[in-house]
């Protein structure tokens, strides 16, 4: 037992001798806890959930008074109901969460028979009516998940709401107490404790009653459990929130089947009380692969498999379970724990049997989280522990490195029929972010370990150095394809001399969308994809050796705008143009109107037809449904015009969305000289904020610097920023002086007064 759970137990036993002395000798009146001071779990900022049971008294009233005014005069926190036994039970049939606290009754002071009537009348409730009760339950679990998440993968977790937080540990021992699956086990109990123990810690270090642990407080609470730092406590809540949500999916998925068609009433079978504690006819065991069936819905080992003689059956049983998209059994899990270690390198049929589980798709996650809580996934590849849980501190993110590689394997999946080589898409897949449990690049980190691994599940040395090299860039394509012009052909030779071959280029094509899609919904869209294909289609004619593909020329209703010199602006979708008589400037100050009207930018054009300007822009909303075009357009003319003061507009927005005393990381600013041949590329990494490529723009035309063309991508709350620039006589900067001006000029651009 921790120091605080002694604690809390103390704190409980003390609260109990009060309220006690408090009560006093009174005939047919009992104090009973529920809820978390029913489990002795009393956190330093914790309710008192107090029910005052009577027998019909009429001086009820009196007695209450003299326990609950002295609690509020304390400052506890006072949860409180006064009822009979019968009053208490009605309330509880009609109310599921008063229900609950039922089930954590305990006597504290007075007539025990009291608490002991309202306990079996209580449970005797619960299980008459455990089928409505346990399809509630699991709605309700269904819901807390909606609101607040998953513990295991959010930056700041809900402790006590989130999936696999304390309610869900409570959710268990409901559903035991109806009969239908057993209490929770070891493991259960020390990761409740894990995550007991950090909420009371948070309550000690806050001083107040919170329940998600947020950024600022995590080194705090790590140091108070002995731990290193914030990172080290969210790896171990992570694997504690799993270790729940595994148990608690299992236990609603043996309440599920004690309540099926197949099950017959306890009253039939003469079983003790009521409920839904079932016999069931011998289930029909259904052959799946060697040593492995299908029995009532779940994945169990035949009777006569031998796991103790058999490397190969702990993967043959989890392909099979995924393929036929049912979940292992925890007996057979137990089971597997006997197979003996694979030979390295591994056998065809192992390998075989790994892709065959990653190439279930989706079905997979849940078989490999299986295989996770019992300790196999590290037992077959041992490098998979320095990632196992780890956090990752990037808000893009949803899930912890290895749940965020099975996410990628399984999206990767539905893209095997792109590439010849689907068994080495499904492992880069699968090992592309390995490298983030070892410190620096985790790309080239990642791949000498993707290497070794390879080597170790029985490739090839052609096929593991192919999977090294797609972990290596496994990040190539989508960042030079929204951070770079593709009408550069610098961009293009630079591409198709790091990849090399046709065969890597089609690796990292697929694992592009299967890794963004498993960061999350802003790390992946259409436009970024649009994009991708067409570097990729840029890179092939390279390899090739075919002609590198030239821009995409101007529409026809494009170049009639420019015949007629403008100034003109359309807004078509996604696409906006504006056309002037070309001048330098002409890019930012249109951005900053369209920032004006919260579009955000992700990329723009410059095409010079004789001494007329065409700008296009990619424009998505930062928010809700897109503004009227004919207004954008309207202010792109009073601009062009000279009419519009987009600076005010966009100073008077940048202060209403500016979050006082906001502490952000300071901005970055490089120059890049390798990426074109005809411009300098200037990178800004800074903190999103309306009006941002506007300031940018502007600082660059202020040291006489011309944007050719823009790329933006944002990241969260953060973005790049990727500027193709020349000075006055139209080539990239040379000159020292100013490559200095401008790499101060932005700073101060993007540097709060």
């Amino acid at each position: 037992m921790t120091s605080f759970a002694t604690d809390r137990t103390r704190r409980a036993t003390e609260t109990d001798r009060w309220l006690a002395g408090m009560l006093g000798a009174e005939p047919g009146v009992a104090l009973v806890a529920v809820g978390g001071y029913g489990r002795r779990e009393l956190l330093p900022g914790s309710d008192l959930d107090v029910l005052l049971l009577h027998e019909g008294r009429d001086d009820i009233g009196r007695v209450a008074d003299r326990i609950w005014y002295p609690v509020w005069d304390s400052g506890a926190r006072l949860d409180h109901a006064v009822r009979t036994v019968p009053q208490a039970r009605r309330v509880a049939r009609g109310d599921l969460k008063v229900a609950l606290g039922l089930l954590s009754a305990r006597h504290v002071a007075g007539d025990p028979d009291l608490t002991g009537r309202l306990r079996e009348g209580a449970l005797e409730d619960w299980r008459g009516a455990a089928r409505t009760r346990l399809g509630e339950l699991h709605e309700l679990h269904s819901e807390r998940t909606r609101l607040h998440g998953e513990l295991a993968f959010l930056l700041e977790p809900d402790l006590k709401e989130a999936r696999g937080g304390q309610r869900d540990v409570h959710a268990i021992q409901a559903i035991a107490a109806a009969w239908v699956a057993p209490s929770p086990g070891p493991r259960v109990r020390a990761a409740y404790e894990q995550i007991l123990d950090a909420r009371h810690v948070l309550h000690e270090v806050t001083g107040r009653r919170l329940d998600r642990l947020v950024l600022e407080e995590q080194d705090e609470v790590a140091r108070s459990l002995g731990l290193l730092d914030g990172d080290a406590l969210l790896r171990n809540l992570a694997g504690a929130g799993r270790t729940v949500a595994y148990a608690v999916d299992n236990a609603f998925r043996q309440a599920e089947r004690a309540s099926g068609p197949r099950a017959l009433s306890s009253r039939t079978l003469g079983l003790r009380g009521p409920g839904l504690r079932m016999r069931r006819a011998r289930p029909e065991r259904r052959p799946l692969a060697d040593g492995v069936v299908e029995q009532d819905g779940e994945v169990v080992l035949a009777r006569a498999a031998a796991p103790e003689k058999d490397p190969v059956l702990v993967l043959r049983a989890a392909a099979a379970a995924a393929q036929a998209g049912i979940p292992l059994a925890p007996r057979a899990l137990a089971r597997l724990a006997d197979c003996p270690p694979l030979p390295v390198p591994w056998p065809d049929d192992a390998r075989d049997a790994l892709l065959t589980l990653l190439g279930a798709g989706p079905a997979a996650i849940g078989v490999w989280e299986a295989l996770d809580q019992e300790g196999l996934v590290t037992a077959l590849i041992p490098d998979w522990e320095r990632v196992r849980n780890r956090p990752q501190r990037n808000p893009l993110h949803r899930f912890t490195v290895d749940r965020h590689l099975v996410e990628t394997a399984a999206n990767a999946a539905s893209r095997t029929r792109d590439v010849a080589r689907p068994d080495l898409l499904l492992l880069a897949a699968l090992l592309h972010d390995i490298g983030k449990g070892w410190p620096g690049d985790h790309s080239v980190s990642g791949e000498v370990v993707a290497r070794d691994v390879a080597c170790r599940v029985g490739l090839g040395d052609a096929d593991a150095e192919l999977i090294a090299a797609a972990v290596r860039h496994h990040l190539l394509l989508p960042v030079v394809a929204t951070r770079r012009d593709l009408d550069d052909p610098v961009t293009v030779r630079q591409v198709a001399a790091t990849v090399g071959s046709r065969s890597l280029l089609e690796l990292l094509h697929a694992l592009a969308p299967a890794d963004g899609l498993a960061t999350g919904p802003a790390a992946w869209n259409d436009w970024k994809a649009g994009l991708v294909t067409d570097l990729v289609r840029r890179v092939e004619a390279v390899l090739d050796g075919e002609p590198m593909p030239g821009p995409v020329p101007l529409r026809e209703d494009q170049l009639a705008l420019a015949a007629n010199g403008g100034p003109a602006a359309t807004v078509r979708g996604s696409e906006v143009t504006v056309v002037a008589l070309d001048r330098p400037g002409l890019l930012w100050r249109a951005a900053g109107v369209l920032a004006s009207h919260r579009l955000a930018v992700r990329s723009a054009n410059a095409t010079a037809v004789d001494d007329t300007a065409v700008a296009t822009f990619s424009v998505a909303p930062e928010y809700g449904d897109p503004p009227d075009g004919e207004l954008v357009a309207a202010d792109l003319l009073r601009m062009l015009e000279g009419r519009l003061d987009v600076e005010d507009r966009l100073e008077r927005r940048a202060r209403a969305v500016r979050r006082a005393g906001a502490v952000v990381p300071p901005p970055k600013v490089t120059l890049v000289d390798d990426a074109s041949q005809t411009a300098t590329v200037v990178e800004v990494r800074a903190h999103d904020e309306p009006g941002l490529l506007w300031r940018v723009g502007r600082a660059l035309g202020d040291c006489g610097l011309n944007v050719r063309a823009a790329r933006v991508e944002t990241l969260g709350a953060e973005v790049v920023d990727v500027f193709y620039v020349t000075d006055a006589a139209g080539g990239p900067l040379t000159d020292p002086g100013t490559r200095r001006r401008t790499v101060a000029g932005v700073l101060a651009a993007l540097t709060p007064a």
